[in-house]
């Protein structure tokens, strides 16, 4: 394992990893989602009964009639919705699939009286019912979204569906209608009312009874998501954040992105001694961590442990993002899962820093050059501001941010300015002009979090659109020139993902593996910015500290990689309101409030 990260055997790693989620859920979820599969073709294609799988469609749910071709249609889209639960082992999915298939085995001989069909369905109810012992995860954090994404992704299924209905029956439809009048159909049908075509037999019948149960499937599954009972999303609690503190007071000072874990939308486990924690939040069904565990290094096996037990028992994907090599160390011993290197961490020793020198000479002239144009610099802890200047500070920083969607989690605090947090840096950047903007001379914004008694990690740079071009250079080397005065000795920067691949892949002698892979992570620098914050951050000659993922199979890459997006804000699966409909809530606002409430709750 590079970085550091030990290496295993395979079977030693499997014996450290201990069970694996069990085959059965799995294996469950997708015969369901095969039954599904073929009852919905049951139901929807004439053609299917007299093909090849004729023996297969004869079994399943709801082969013939009207009535039957819309329970069959009914239970595939059912089974179908159930699968993804069942494969994870969801205890409400197993009571679902419990009810529907002794329902679907009922409703076969009551129409079909075929008993073949009723086995069919207590086969599959059979392995449900002995490994029931196995389907005991809880539910997800929810919110009522999900009944907006279940209409919009229910009725746009139907719709599609639907058009498969109308159109499959060819040589029974009256006349030859238009796309407009199949699609005025299925709309009608979804709603339960009679369309523009017609048919021959007993074919109309089929076709509305098949709509109307999509439609009654899109109302009942939306209905259920809006006023289901609620399972939220976990946050973290005043006493949460006191305890947390507490450890980052004694032990703060080994991981720089420690302070971070104080994010009020993450949820905490401790250590059985209290002694150690793991911050996380759940996106995608993925139990996302990020950095080092906080603590005693002693302690952190019992608060993996516990982190460990409660994605087991809600089913979620374990994952670690950007921890250091010692916590990847301890994670991949006490849970075998693996590790791999994501990137590297800028850190400046400011001891070391000068401005002298020729490799520093890009930078000393941008900052020589930026100071005669007018600008200064003030550097400060958090409590040394009024309220003000940081209010507006936070303006400035909402309105500079350049997206709807607030960007970061395991380097940002998400917060500016408040009163627990008095020991975070602010560097501001400020240049009198005629006009002053509508934040006065105010034109950039750096904010750093406490790493330890001795350091500061970054946590967002912010700047004015209109000012000059190196503000982020200017207020850096403010920020390192004023640390010595502020008891700082070291100051992390950015994260640089990929970085030695961006490094070795640019020098000569690379292979062709190495320079296909650094083209593609240029390519991919468009949109992510992988490359510029690794240029960025090498301009002020830093020591680079690997950081790693931590996963359970390299099958989940993919997933965890997503999620990760999501909570640093790079993709957003929500349905955001117009700007004009949002309600105007500042950062400041926003914080103003969250303090007044905590000093009620104190009250």
């Amino acid at each position: 394992m590079s970085g550091g990260v030990p290496a295993r055997s395979h079977w030693v790693r499997r014996v450290l990893r201990g069970p694996r989620p069990e085959a059965v859920p799995v294996l469950v979820g997708r015969a369901c989602a095969l039954v599904g599969l073929l009852d919905i073709a049951a139901g929807v294609f004439p053609r299917f009964r007299h093909s090849r799988m004729h023996a297969i469609a004869e079994v399943l749910p709801g082969a013939l009639g009207p009535f039957a071709a819309a329970l069959s249609l009914s239970a595939g889209v059912l089974l179908l919705l159930l699968a993804h639960g069942l494969k994870r082992a969801k205890r409400r999915a197993w009571r679902a699939a419990v009810v529907l298939l002794p329902a679907g085995a009922v409703a076969q001989f009551t129409y079909r009286h075929s008993l073949v069909g009723v086995l069919i369905s207590l086969a599959l109810l059979a392995p449900l019912l002995h490994h029931r012992d196995q389907f005991r995860a809880l539910p997800d954090p929810r919110s009522r979204w999900r009944a907006l994404a279940n209409f919009v992704l229910m009725g746009a299924g139907s719709l599609t569906l639907g058009l498969v209905i109308v159109s499959v029956h060819p040589n029974r439809m009256v006349g030859d209608p238009s796309l407009a009048d199949r699609i005025a159909h299925v709309l009608y049908g979804l709603f339960g009312f009679e369309g523009p075509v017609d048919y021959h037999g007993n074919t109309s019948w089929t076709v509305a009874f098949s709509l109307g149960a999509l439609g009654l499937l899109t109302a009942i599954t939306t209905i259920y998501l809006a006023f289901r009972p609620e399972h939220p999303a976990a946050r973290l609690t005043e006493e949460d954040e006191a305890r947390l503190r507490a450890l980052l007071d004694k032990h703060g000072g080994r991981d720089s992105l420690g302070h971070f874990a104080l994010r009020r939308d993450k949820a905490v486990v401790f250590s059985p001694s209290g002694k150690a924690a793991v911050t996380y939040r759940v996106v995608s069904g993925v139990m996302l961590a990020s950095g080092d565990p906080i603590g005693d290094v002693e302690a952190w096996p019992g608060a993996i442990e516990r982190f460990m037990d409660e994605a087991k028992a809600h089913s979620w994907t374990p994952a670690v993002m950007g921890c250091s090599e010692t916590g990847g160390e301890v994670w991949t011993r006490e849970t075998g899962l693996d590790a791999l290197e994501l990137g590297d961490e800028a850190v400046v020793d400011v001891a070391d820093f000068s401005l002298a020198g020729r490799a520093m000479r890009n930078v000393r002239q941008m900052v020589k050059r930026i100071e005669r144009a007018g600008y200064e610099t003030r550097v400060r802890r958090v409590r040394d501001l009024g309220e003000a200047e940081l209010d507006r500070i936070r303006r400035a920083a909402e309105d500079w941010r350049g997206t709807d969607t607030e960007r970061g989690f395991s380097m940002a605090l998400g917060r500016i300015g408040d009163p627990a947090d008095g020991d975070c840096l602010i560097a501001t950047a400020h240049k009198q002009e005629d006009q002053p903007g509508p934040y006065g001379d105010l034109k950039a914004v750096l904010h750093f979090v406490p790493w330890g008694t001795d350091g500061a990690s970054l946590d967002l740079m912010r700047r004015d659109r209109s000012a000059d071009p190196g503000m982020n250079e200017l207020l850096i080397v403010a920020a390192l020139q004023a640390a010595p005065r502020l008891g700082i000795t070291r100051v992390s920067l950015n994260f640089a993902m990929f970085r030695s691949a961006l490094a070795r892949g640019e020098k000569i002698g690379a292979g062709p593996v190495l320079r296909a892979w650094r083209g593609l992570l240029v390519f991919l620098s468009r949109w992510f910015q992988i490359e510029s914050l690794y240029k960025f951050n090498a301009k002020f000659r830093p020591r680079w500290e690997p950081r790693f993922v931590v996963y359970r199979a390299s099958g989940d890459l993919p997933r965890i990689g997503f999620a990760a997006m999501q909570a640093e804000g790079f993709v957003n699966l929500a349905l955001p309101l117009p700007r004009f409909l949002r309600p105007r809530t500042t950062p400041a606002r926003a914080c103003a409030h969250a303090t007044a409430e905590r000093n009620v709750r104190a009250a």
